[in-house]
């Protein structure tokens, strides 16, 4: 199956595997031994009863420029975890989103919370790049990958103990997921090629997600009534982060997001 859209998409992944190109050739794929701490469960976090928050350190976006403007890893993840996040998001992806593995080294180093590295995960030298920076999870997105790529991809993460988002963004996209075993979904609510947010993209992929699977919402989250909204289709965890990277108070943005239904500010 052929992927991508001549969209951004397309774009940062032609610059991902360029890059990975050459931190092949000077670092080799010898994923053992892999020294890692023992993992975090991403997935036991997520399942979890009741409805919590991802919540993402993203420097920059390529649509919105930087979202702070002297972002502090540290300050801010220690305001995730009093805030109630159930895990944290690192965007690692450099180029056009500002993040680095040493975002996701010093995020180990600071946070209790499971690590999922989000980037533009396309080969398998990732996979144990992520391991060996700290990561309890990776996010492959469907639209990128092919349907081999995206079961070998998948299959080493789990080699690895790392737990995998597999990211969708419409119902051609969740048959893909469905079909290598995906057992915990996030659904984008961020069309690829307009850059329009509809929620409405959850209510309608939520009720193909399995039982026995974790469903993500990721994208256009901004108030509580959101998170209720994604709530009532059975989603498990919203994963949120320009609202609380813009936020002038992170906890009390994240405190707000998950106010129980009946409650006030």
């Amino acid at each position: 199956m052929s992927v991508g859209s001549g969209t951004v998409l397309d774009r940062i992944l032609a610059e991902t595997r360029e890059a990975v190109r050459r931190r092949r050739e000077l670092v080799p794929l010898d994923p053992a031994p892999l020294d890692r701490d023992a993992p975090r469960s991403f997935r036991a976090a997520l399942a979890a009863p009741g409805i919590g928050v991802i919540a993402e350190f993203k420097r920059r976006s390529p649509s919105a420029g930087p979202l702070h403007e002297a972002p502090d890893l540290t300050a801010i993840l220690g305001a995730y975890e009093r805030g109630g996040a159930i895990a944290a998001s690192i965007l690692t992806e450099e180029p056009n989103f500002g993040g680095s593995l040493q975002d996701l080294r010093d995020a180990r180093a600071t946070s209790r919370l499971p690590l999922l590295r989000k980037d533009f995960i396309v080969d398998e030298l990732q996979v144990y790049e992520s391991v060996v920076a700290g990561a309890d999870a990776i996010l492959l997105i469907v639209a990128g990958l092919t349907d081999e790529a995206l079961r070998r991809l998948q299959e080493t993460a789990r080699t690895c103990q790392l737990d995998v988002l597999v990211e969708v963004h419409d119902l051609a996209e969740m048959d893909r997921a469905l079909e290598i075993g995906a057992d915990l979904i996030g659904i984008n609510n961020r069309n690829l090629k307009t850059f329009t947010v509809d929620l409405a993209v959850t209510e309608e992929l939520a009720e193909e997600i399995p039982s026995d699977a974790v469903g993500v919402s990721e994208s256009g989250i901004k108030t509580a009534e959101d998170v209720r909204r994604v709530r009532a289709c059975g989603i498990n965890a919203v994963l949120v982060g320009e609202t609380l990277m813009r936020a002038k108070n992170v906890r009390e943005k994240l405190e707000e997001l998950l106010l129980k239904d009946g409650e006030t500010e």
